[in-house]
């Protein structure tokens, strides 16, 4: 099974929504708290190649993006292949 890591912080419908497709999906993830000024959301912003907005996703450990990147790699077949690596 592939190793997720969603970085998210309080409060943002973003992150709700990409941790909602995980759980839809039934896939194990790791939620890492990442709000602004924290060493998590430093370390997010370093792995996602400066992005400074969450959630900043990860599958075995390639940068997927946002939501919204999350979102239409699923739309495109692109998800279920990654989450059965």
């Amino acid at each position: 099974m592939a190793k997720i890591e969603i970085y998210v912080q309080d409060f943002c419908p973003y992150c709700a929504r990409a941790v909602g497709l995980f759980q839809k999906k039934g896939v194990p993830f790791e939620e890492i708290y990442a709000p602004n000024g924290s060493d998590a959301r430093r370390d997010a912003t370093t792995r996602s190649g400066g992005r400074t907005t969450v959630p900043q996703i990860f599958i075995d450990g390639r940068h997927i993006g946002g939501c919204d990147d999350l979102m239409a790699l699923d739309r495109k077949g692109g998800l279920d292949p990654l989450l059965a690596a």
